[in-house]
This record gives structure tokens, sequence and C-alpha cells, in this order.
């Protein structure tokens, strides 16, 4: 046995994974206790990170136009394709779209390889979905694409504002670093903005419900307060900043009193002035924000919106105090230092950096290249693909991210893709919605078995550390480009044998130079103090904050602490920003606000955290949230189906009906594709809508109408892995695959009716009905079948809040041997007497909620009394907040419980 430490492949926090190697599995994971991250803390995404490891399901063996072939046949294949396609069309029809997933090592070979050798500039990443506008934001106001602070401001800070983050979900790690700050210290407070009544309102001070889009309405209004009150640091303005006349003036003419700023945002007056007045009164404060700022056709103005107020306040540069964009990718920094976004080049350098191109282009050699380095900037994501669909981009290569699912107005992507003469895919997985629009498929490495480094949302780069070997012929990302550049004639340029080398370059090109001048002011990045670690000193390297240098050997926790910012005069400015609402409008054909976003077991689409049966429990199906009066208008029940129309497609899910949602505004998760539903991709909803100085899409601000999805019958299939590899009833109205240990769940509904189940299964399945309950009057039905004494598959035809506790049915999947007593409670699902546990509401503990309900009527009325005696809530804690809402909604019903004889009282 040995372990490893290495870094979780998830959000942007970046914790650290102590992670345990047995007889050549990975066969458990614990939070790294020394990793400052997380000092311990993993989430139940990450503590489920063995879970979602093997060889099933893994792409093992390359494929050109469908068919299995050697590496060599592969990599010859795309340089012979790459370069006839180039010199047909020239250099720029060659594009390449890459992902937050990947290692900076694999960034930094991609972006060499397409900008520096292959001439084009059209490579971006899926990063562009999520961090763009909070990057252009930092540039904007200080001169560089650099988060001022780190995770410790969020402990000392005196006022954490939440905006646009449902941190509890999305990072509960920082989420709960900050809970246990709150209690340790009380005068720390906490504000949640956001449209949505989330989990992380479970420990706000205040919550302002604000309509969605009129975030900037609200920092406008705030800097106007701000200014009107003199609580602006006036000294701090003139010294470090610029532009503040220019702000103040913009602010003043869109915002207006409190009233008018509280009208716009439709919130309560007072409790705004109450937030105005503590941000204003205190300094130590980090306003915290993510995708619900950033997913906007204004996302970039709504950043600086917020970082005004900070510059006007001095609120910056100080322990616990600044603008903070949580990143949601692992490695979207570390991609972005690289220069993985089609307006960059590299190095944190953008093609219209004074010098820039020069210096790249004698730093890899590609002066004597014709023609060298492209001078412009590429394609960004939305306008790559409407490139390729008007035939510009000939030539495509993907690698770890599917932008046939999350880029929007997916149709398009689709067909786009389709009409695309070809399309290279670097992937681990072997389903996914892209896969079937490749020409070559390259089989790529993944998690545990990647070496290289990641950098986190707080500038953080740390190890994530190969410790099992790819399966098959699979291989690593940064190997199989430099194989193709080497048949594309660049082989001296692309020799490296070990990822240490390439970080090596990499630190080394951000210290090329790097002195500042007049015209161009140092670089932030720099991480030239990492240069020739050799590789021991890579295999051992800790986790580390650039910049770097021989000035800062230790990394720098935070930065702007002198006052002095990447600009070329050395001062932050402050940006005039004119708010706009969203630029997708509601009218009666749409009337209702869509938001999207995540949920708190799943990542991103699924491909990893689905071989994790546990984390499909908590949300197994697709949803919609639906307000109480929205519901009743439509015609739909809770639980009941729907379905979402847009201008663009449609959304089959399960209706959750919600006061956590305003009126006219309805959410839906953007995790199912269609390995795992039908029709309930929330890109196909979106307008190809973006910000014009970011690119980022309106992702959070969809135009929908709602109808209830008329079926005639719903039932629930469980079918053992094997037993067929056909899904004939995947023609249904609605269907939906979960995954369970030793079969797959299958939740179907149909529009027409079954005369005879019977003959219906004998179409589906193989094997003969072994039991049968039927009910004519009601179309109720229960059926399975058991061959060779083992269950191969189950059914019930009814809706599925009839179904029993999965559990026990998912265990007789996994029996060698059926028994007589089991075999008699089939139909019945469970054994005689079991209590049902209900829908999962502890993932790490599988602790159902009738369990928890029937807890709290006992008398077990706080979360550490469930925590003793369920488990619930004491290992990541990300299902606190349900725990405390079904407490506050079963209290009324709870017995008083007897203290024991020991207890005080």
């Amino acid at each position: 046995m040995t372990q490893a430490k290495t870094t979780c492949p998830y959000c942007g926090v970046g914790c650290g994974v102590t992670a345990t190697v047995e007889a050549g599995t990975l066969s458990a994971v614990e939070g790294d206790r020394e990793h400052p991250a997380n000092f311990g803390r993993l989430c139940v995404k990450g503590s489920a990170l063995h879970e979602t490891l093997g060889e099933q399901g893994r792409l093992t063996h390359p494929r050109v136009d469908g068919v299995e072939v050697s590496w060599g046949t592969a990599l010859s294949a795309t340089a012979d394709r790459l370069n006839d396609l180039r010199a047909e069309h020239g250099n720029h029809c060659v594009a390449a779209y890459l992902s937050g997933q990947l290692l900076t090592e694999d960034y930094y070979v991609a972006n060499k390889l397409f900008k520096g050798f292959l001439g084009t500039p059209h490579l971006d990443t899926n990063s562009r979905l999520c961090m763009a506008s909070a990057v252009v934001g930092y540039k904007r106001a200080f001169g560089a694409d650099a988060v001022p602070c780190n995770y410790e401001d969020l402990e000392e800070a005196e006022l954490v504002v939440l905006v646009g983050s449902n941190l509890a979900w999305n990072h509960p790690v920082l989420y709960q670093r900050i809970k246990v700050a709150k209690e340790r210290n009380p005068l720390m407070r906490l504000v949640v903005i956001d449209p949505r009544v989330t989990d992380s309102c479970e420990i706000a001070d205040l919550y302002l419900g604000i309509k969605p889009g009129t975030d900037a309405y609200l920092f406008n209004g705030l800097l106007t307060w701000m200014a009107k009150r003199r609580k602006l640091d006036t000294l701090y303005l003139e010294r470090h900043t610029e532009g503040f006349d220019e702000a103040l003036e913009a602010a003043q003419q869109t915002t207006g009193s409190v009233a008018e700023v509280a009208a716009a945002c439709d919130v309560d007056p007072e409790r705004l002035e109450t937030f105005y007045y503590w941000f204003a009164s205190q300094l130590h404060v980090v306003t915290l924000y993510s995708q619900g700022v950033n997913q906007s056709a204004s996302g970039t103005d709504k950043c600086n919106a917020i970082i005004n107020c900070h510059l006007a306040g001095g609120k910056i540069g100080l322990p616990g105090a600044g603008p903070f964009s949580i990143t949601g990718q692992p490695n979207a920094m570390g991609g972005r230092e690289v220069g993985g976004l089609a307006n960059q080049l590299a190095a944190h350098m953008d093609y219209h950096t004074p010098g820039a191109l020069d210096l790249v282009s004698r730093f890899w050699a590609t002066d004597s290249l014709t023609p060298s380095l492209p001078e412009e900037p590429g394609y960004k994501a939305v306008e790559l693909f409407e490139a390729i669909e008007r035939g510009e981009i000939k030539a495509l290569w993907v690698m770890a991210t599917n932008p046939a699912i999350s880029l929007p107005d997916a149709a398009r992507v689709r067909a786009a893709l389709e009409k695309c003469p070809l399309v290279i895919v670097s992937e681990c997985a072997a389903h996914t919605d892209l896969l079937p629009y490749a020409d070559i498929v390259l089989p790529a490495s993944g998690w545990s078995e990647k070496d290289g480094t990641v950098t986190n949302s707080e500038r953080r780069i740390s190890r994530q550390r190969g410790m099992l070997p790819p399966p098959g012929e699979a291989r690593h990302d940064w190997w199989i480009m430099c194989e193709v550049a080497k048949r594309l004639g660049f082989s001296e340029a692309f020799d490296y044998t070990h990822p240490w080398e390439i970080f090596d370059e990499h630190a080394r090109l951000s210290g090329f130079e790097n002195n500042g001048s007049t015209d161009s002011p140092k670089r932030l990045f720099d991480i030239s103090g990492l240069v020739g670690l050799g590789r021991d000193g890579y295999d051992a390297l800790a986790p580390i904050q650039w910049p770097v240098t021989k000035a800062a050997p230790h990394g720098t926790a935070r930065l702007f602490e002198d006052g002095e910012f990447a600009t070329a005069n050395g001062r932050a400015k402050l940006l005039a920003i004119h708010p706009q609402g969203p630029e997708k409008s509601l009218c009666a054909a749409y009337p209702l606000r869509l938001n999207t976003g995540r949920i708190r077991d799943q990542w991103h689409t699924m491909t990893r955290t689905a071989r994790s049966p546990r984390l499909m429990n908590h949300r197994a199906e697709p949803f919609m949230d639906v307000h109480p009066d929205d519901a009743h208008s439509a015609g739909v029940t809770d639980q009941g189906l729907a379905v979402l129309t847009a201008a663009k497609g449609e959304f089959r899910a399960r209706v959750r009906v919600s006061n956590a949602q305003r009126r006219g505004e309805i959410f839906v998760p953007i995790h199912w594709t269609d390995c795992f539903t039908q029709q309930a991709r929330s890109s196909s909803l979106i307008d190809s809508i973006i910000d014009p100085l970011s690119g980022q899409p309106e992702s959070k601000h969809g135009a929908v109408a709602l109808a209830p999805l008329a079926t005639d019958w719903q039932a629930t299939l469980l079918v053992a892995e094997g037993v067929t590899e056909s899904t004939p009833w995947c023609t249904s109205a609605y269907w939906t695959r979960i995954p369970m240990r030793g079969c797959q769940r299958w939740q179907l509904a149909h529009t027409q009716s079954v005369n005879d189940w019977l003959a219906q299964l004998k179409t589906w399945l193989p094997g003969d009905v072994s039991v049968v309950s039927q009910d004519p009057t009601n179309g109720r039905l229960r059926a399975a079948c058991v061959k060779n004494d083992q269950l191969r598959w189950w059914l019930m035809v009814g809706p599925p809040k009839e179904l029993p506790g999965l559990a026990w049915l998912e265990a007789r999947f996994n029996d060698l041997v059926l028994s007589d007593s089991h075999r008699r409670r089939l139909l019945a699902g469970c054994d005689d007497g079991a209590a049902d546990t209900g829908p999962v509401v502890c993932s790490c503990h599988q602790v159902g909620q009738t369990t928890i309900v029937n807890a709290i009527r006992e008398g077990d009325t706080s979360v550490e009394a469930l925590g003793a005696r369920l488990a619930c809530g004491t290992q990541c804690g990300s299902c606190i907040p349900e725990l405390k809402s079904l407490i506050e909604e079963e209290r009324p019903n709870a017995r008083t419980k007897q203290p024991l004889a020991t207890e005080v009282v």
C-alpha cells in the first residue's frame, strides 16, 4: 500500500487529496490535511473520487474514421490531414478548443503548437463559458488577470458578500471555511445576493433576492451611496487609482436614490440600505462572485461595478479584503497563465502587449517560420463555432471538453461539427455527445493517471500526480500533441520527455525579459523562481502561490499590498459603468426567465461523477425549480413532468415546486446530456448571446415557456449490467438513465398507452417474466425476471412517488444467488417491514429524507443530534443546509426528547 498527495480534479478550490493505492488500484481518498486550500476537507464529489475510476467506460484505443488503429497510424493521420488542410486553406483554417480540465503542461504544449508553430490564433477554451468576464474585469481595472485575494481573506474578513455564487453547493469547502470563521468570530457578517434562495443562505445575515441581471445597478447604487455618505477612501483614490470621477458620474446618472435602486433590483429598500451601510462601514470586505455575475451579456461591466466599490473604499490589498472571482474549473487559471484563450498570446501577454509578439517568437524560436506567430487574436468560443458553420474553420481539435453540450444553441453547434471536414477529439470517456462527430479519436489519460500542475482560484499552483497507468493505449495529452508536432516537422521544439521539462520552459517564459519598462510594465505572472527544479524538485513541489520570483521565493499570498498595479502608470482604474439588463428579452410566447447552473453532487456533463452511483442519488433526474404561482398558472405539479420551450429548443424534466424561486423565474441544471436523458440539455434553451468584451455567453438569462408534459403512463425499469445493449424504451416521450451499482435505472414516461405490458416487455428485454402483479383498473404493474438465480430486470408501472426505497433492489442485482426469501419480496421491492428511507439527502453516508424526518419527529431537532444518530452532515457538510430546512419544517411535529439520566437539565 502506498499513499500519494495530489489535487482534486473538480472545482477551482483546488483541494489537496491524499490517495491510497493498493494492488494497482486507487482504493481510498481523503483530504490532504497539509494542503492550504482545504486542510483535510473534501466535498462529497471529492470524497467519491476513487469510485469514479476503472477501465469500464474508458476510451482505450485510437480510432480513425470509426476504425480502431495503432497510435502510429492515428498520429500520422492527424498530422497529414492537418497539413493537407493548411496547404489548401492556410494556417487559420485550423483551430483548437481546450478545457479547464487539462493540466498546465498540456495547455502549454497546445498553445505553443497551435499559435507558435501552426500559426493560428484560433485556440480557445471552455473557461470562456465561466470566467472570461472576470478576466476582462480584472485586466481593465488592474492591468492584469490577477486575483488579488486568497482563501485566508475569507476567514479574516469582517464582511463577506456572495454575488451570483451558490458557494455551499459549487465550492463547498470554501463555504465550510467561511462557516467555521463565522462561528469563531460572531461579528463577521455574510450577505448573499442571488435571485434564488440557495443553501448558501443558511449562514447569511442578509439576503438580497435581486431581479436577474441587475447586479450592476446594485453596485453602482453602492458607489453613489458611499460618495453621498462620505464613505470613500479619498487618500487611496488619489494615490493609487484613476477614473473615479467618470465612474461616479456614470453611477449617479444610472441609479439615483436607494429606493430607486431597490425598485430596479426588486428588493426591499431597507435591506438594500443595510447592505450598503455594512459594506461602506467595514474596511475588511471580500466580495466573492462567480457565474451568476459572469454569464451575462454585460458580465464584464458587472465585475467592474464590484471592483469599483472596492477601489473606492480602499478595500483591497489588505487581509480580509478584495474583489474575489471564484474559478469554476480546477485549472481555468493555469490555462490562462499559458495563454489558453483566443485573445491571449502566452504567459499573460496579449497580442497587443507592447513587444509581446517579438518576445514570444524569440523565446519559442518561431521567427524563422513562415508565417510565424499570428498577429491578431483568434475566435472566442461562440465565434469559433460560428466560423466552423461558415466553413472558415476546416479542422478542429477538441480536448477534454464537450461543446456539443456546453455551448449555447447546442443544435447549431452540432450542425457546425457535422459539416466540419476534420474533427479531432482527445477524450478519456468512451461515451460523450461529441464523439459521434469525431473523424479521429485519441484516447487520453485521466485523473490519477495524468502528471502535472494546476492553479486554483487563489493563484496557488499544486501538483496533480499520476498514480496509476492509463488503461489500454490511452496516452497523456502533452505526449499526443508532441508526437503530432514531430510528424508536422517540429521535432526540436517538442522533444519533451517528462512534464517537468514543459513546466520548466513555462516558468522560464514567465520570467523572460520580464523586468518592466515605460511602455510595458512588469508582468505580474512570474514563476521564474521555479525554474531549474529538475525532476526531483518538480515531483516534490509543494503548493505555492504566484508570483514566485527570486525576491519572493516562497510565493505571494496577496497582491497589490503596496498599492502598485500592473498598469502603465501603476494605478488601478475605475470604469464608468452603464448597467444593462439581460439582452434576451421576455415576451408573450416566452414569458419566464430561465437561470441555469450546477447542482451539489454533479460536475459538468457527468462523465466522471455519474460513475459513482451514490452521487446520482441526491438529484437522480433532470429537474426544473418552479415557483408555486408559476406552477399553478402553467398547470404543473410537484414531481410531475413538464416541458420548457424556448426559441431554440425544449427541455423535459421533473418539476420541483419551490418557494426558493422568484415568481416568473425557473432554474434548471446544466449537467444532463443525451447520454443520460432525452431533451434535457439546458444549452438548447440558451441563445448565442455574448458579452462583447469577454465573449462569455449569457447563460443565466434565457426566456422560456412552461407547460405540463402530458403522459399516459410512467414507469421505473431496473436492468442488470450486460443484459442488453439495445434500449428500445428510449423512444418514450421522456426517459432518463440513472447508473446504480450492478444495474441501470431508467425513469420512463410516454404519451401513448400500452395495452399489454407483458407483450411490451418481450419486445424490450430478453428473458421471461418470473413474477408479476398487475391491477388493470389503474394501470399499475410490477414485474421482474430472474434467470440462473440472478435478478436480471425489474419494472414498476406507476409514478416514481410509489417506488420503494431502491437500496434493497440495488443490492439484489449484486447477489450472486438470489435467495428464496428475497425472491418472494421482489415485487414489493423491499424486505418485509423494511422502511423506505426516502430520497437521499446526505450522499456521503447515504441517509434518506424519510429516515431524517423520522429522527426529527423522535426528538433529534438539531444538526448535531442528527449527526450523532445517523452520521448525516458529519463528513463534507454539504447537506447541512438541507438538514436545517427539514428540522424547521418538522419541528412542530417533533416530540420532546427525554434527557438521559446522566444529562444535566
